[in-house]
């Protein structure tokens, strides 16, 4: 099959001898796990290769004024092909994990509604092949079930407001836990499901690119239905390993201190994060949630028992952290601020929040425009500790975009080893106050097709050249090769 060929290696010369950790270091616990994590869509390429059809985001990024460039995933890193030269380089900076996600359209090529369609082997067959590489390399493989990639017959019957869309995902989780299962330990079922919802069906800005904040809040539910049908699917086939969840939680603040204000804090912090871990962990979905957002939805939705289906054991909570979100009550006197990162729409991806605003933040900001400010990452830790004590935590991604450049084969991008290294020291804050964080995934191994913005953004720790193919391991790469390598953080600069 066509995964078998081996391109010609593209890895450009890297430095004999990993910089090491000056004196002076905090240490990490024994066993913590150093890795480092992409996304199908961004980096595979081969969109057409092997059986496999086409997912939402092959549709999106296809439709003229979508993406930023008019750049597609069609491409993108190759890592299709070149899974070998990647992971050999994964073993070079001496990453410990990879997190990666299974493409769905690869696997079951012509799933419908009511069916999921016959099991595609040469899908199954890369990423069974790309384990082995990385288990015969000692990296272990964390695997992503769901990274936004929906097939796109899927959609086409209603995709995630669709109950069946929801079913059909715990059948394909349990025909990829059963092929892998023998050899990877953490199945992750879904990640960001924040963003599967309020950004591709009530902003646009993500694919399949729809407008109603409704059928959002209908896909906020059958994502959660799709985690819990999923969980158990997973366990069915693979009863040894564990099963994960990954959730962008939001530290979300205001800069002003007026009742409304701090009732917006309320408001965001349901729609973000509680209307994603109560019913996951309490088996049950905010009361406030549902009041504030009775304008849009009566939530009819949700059936008898499904809460039930939802409230699965979970075993780790993957923690991805970028940036703050502050909000302010808008008094409609002004123009709304809507710095929160998401991208240009004139629709909200925040149901019944009309009188919300997120201001735009004084100081440092990384390409992305998002504001950096690594206590988040502390408190979201210690909050998931303080309220759910005994969860095993990760952090599974955590990162920056940064305009690098390369010169003469090389990278600096100082700025994000400042940011990697502040980030790494809230996380252990945490750690050390008591946080069972046990492990660390840097986003991202490779500079990749970032969504909307195409490639015009550069979050990894390895420089593409997307002409060539080229990969060249940026100073952030050797930072981070002698952090793992140390088991410790250094203190100075």
């Amino acid at each position: 099959m066509t995964t078998t060929e081996e391109p010609a290696t593209t890895t450009a010369a890297v430095p004999a001898a990993r910089p090491q950790p000056r004196e002076g270091v905090r240490a990490f616990p024994p066993g913590f796990v150093w890795g480092t994590a992409t996304a199908a869509y961004q980096v595979e390429g081969a969109a057409e290769e092997d059986g496999r059809t086409p997912s939402i985001w092959d549709t999106f990024s296809r439709t003229p004024g979508k993406v930023l460039g008019g750049d597609t995933g069609d491409v993108a890193d190759d890592h299709y092909h070149r899974f070998r030269e990647d992971v050999a380089l994964m073993q070079r900076l001496g990453l410990r994990a990879y997190r990666f996600s299974v493409a769905w359209p690869r696997i079951t090529p012509q799933v419908s509604a009511d069916a999921l369609g016959p099991v595609n082997p040469a899908g199954l067959e890369f990423y069974s092949t790309l384990v082995d590489e990385l288990l015969a390399a000692g990296i272990e493989p964390a695997v992503t079930l769901y990274h936004w990639d929906l097939p796109q017959a899927l959609e086409d019957a209603g995709g995630w407001t669709n109950r069946a869309t929801a079913e059909r995902f715990a059948e394909y989780a349990g025909i990829v836990a059963g092929a892998l299962g023998d050899r990877v330990k953490t199945f992750i079922t879904l990640n960001e499901p924040w963003c599967s919802a309020y950004l591709g069906y009530a902003s646009g800005v993500h694919a399949p690119g729809r407008t109603d904040q409704a059928a959002a809040l209908t896909a906020v539910h059958h994502l959660n239905l799709a985690h819990g049908l999923g969980a158990a699917a997973v366990r069915a086939a693979a009863p040894g390993a564990r099963v994960a969840l990954t959730l962008n939680l939001a530290w979300v603040r205001t800069d002003r201190g007026t009742d409304a204000d701090h009732d917006a804090v309320r408001r965001v912090d349901g729609l973000q994060n509680r209307v994603f871990l109560d019913p996951v962990l309490r088996g049950s979905y905010p009361a406030d949630v549902l009041a504030d957002t009775a304008s849009v939805t009566d939530w009819s939705f949700v059936r008898e028992g499904d809460l039930e289906l939802v409230h699965q054991p979970l075993d780790v909570l993957g923690v991805n952290y970028y940036s703050p979100t502050v909000v302010r009550h808008w008094d409609g006197a002004a123009p709304r601020a809507e710095a929160d990162g998401h991208g240009a729409s004139t629709h909200s991806p925040w149901p019944a929040c009309e009188d919300v605003e997120f201001p735009e933040l004084p100081g440092h900001k990384t390409a992305m425009g998002w504001s950096v400010d690594a206590r988040g990452m502390r408190e979201l830790l210690l909050r998931m500790h303080a309220e759910h004590p005994g969860l095993e935590l990760l952090v599974t991604e955590n990162g920056a975009a940064y305009p690098d450049v390369l010169v003469d084969g090389h990278v600096d991008d100082a700025d994000r080893i400042r940011y990697l290294r502040d980030h790494l020291g809230a996380v252990l804050d945490a750690v050390e106050a008591g946080a069972p964080v046990r492990g660390y995934f840097l986003w991202s191994f490779l500079d990749n097709f970032e969504w909307g913005y195409g490639f015009s953004k550069r979050f990894g720790i390895v420089h593409v050249d997307y002409d060539t193919q080229v990969r060249t391991p940026k100073d952030s790469a050797w930072w981070y090769s002698g952090v793992i390598g140390a088991n410790a953080l250094p203190t100075g600069d």
